[in-house]
Order: C-alpha cells, then sequence, then structure tokens
C-alpha cells in the first residue's frame, strides 16, 4: 500500500480525491494548504503527492518549487490536480516538473493511471 498526501484547500476536493485514492488501495494523509503540504512531506513522506494548484497562501506552483528544493522531498512526484485546464497551465505545470497534469472533474480511473505511472517512473 502507497501513502499518497493530498494538498487541496477544498475540503469537498479532499474528500473527493480521497475516496478515489483510497478505492485505489492507497492510504492518504491531507493537507490544505501548500505550507502544511511541505510539513506533512517532510514528516510522511508519501510515494506520491496530488497537489491542487489554486489555494491562499503558498500556491500549489510554490510549493511543488519548495518540495524540489528539500533533499528529502525532492524525488516525490508531484501531480497537479486543478481547475485550470489551460495548455499553458499544463505546460507550466509540467515544466516545473509535474510528473502529470490532471483536471477537474477528476475521472478516477485517470488518476489512478497517473499515480501508478509517477511511483513506476
Amino acid at each position: 500500500m502507497s501513502k499518497i498526501l493530498i494538498v487541496d484547500d477544498s475540503p469537498t476536493q479532499l474528500s473527493s480525491l480521497r475516496k478515489m485514492v483510497e478505492r485505489g488501495g492507497h492510504e492518504t494523509v491531507v493537507a490544505e494548504s501548500g505550507e502544511k503540504a511541505l510539513e506533512i512531506a517532510a514528516d510522511e513522506r508519501p510515494q506520491v503527492i496530488l497537489m491542487d494548484i489554486v489555494m491562499p497562501g503558498m500556491s500549489g506552483y510554490q510549493a511543488a518549487r519548495r518540495l524540489g528544493k528539500i533533499e528529502s522531498t525532492k524525488n516525490i512526484p508531484v501531480i497537479f490536480v486543478t481547475n485550470r485546464s489551460s495548455e499553458a497551465d499544463r505546460a507550466w505545470g509540467l515544466r516545473l516538473g509535474a510528473s502529470e497534469y490532471v483536471t477537474k472533474p477528476v475521472n478516477q480511473n485517470l488518476l489512478l493511471t497517473a499515480i501508478s505511472e509517477a511511483m513506476a517512473a
């Protein structure tokens, strides 16, 4: 069983993503902000991080950049899960080092495939 960190400021999205990921056989931990994600990622060492982009305070982009600079978290794959669906947003997310970019509403099969591929890479 893999541990997946889900980062989203929306309780509804957190709940929905958590259910999808747990149905896929993974353990979940959650964070409601980019700042909290940094803390939890360092403590819990998840195999993959699902990260929203638009959050108050530290955005998902900022959090992903910070995670990439920390020795203990720099190799954890980040999958952006977001409402931002433009090709420019997708390109920017992948340029920041995200292993995948999934748009909301989230398709469970697509999300679980992205998680599996991120862990295999």
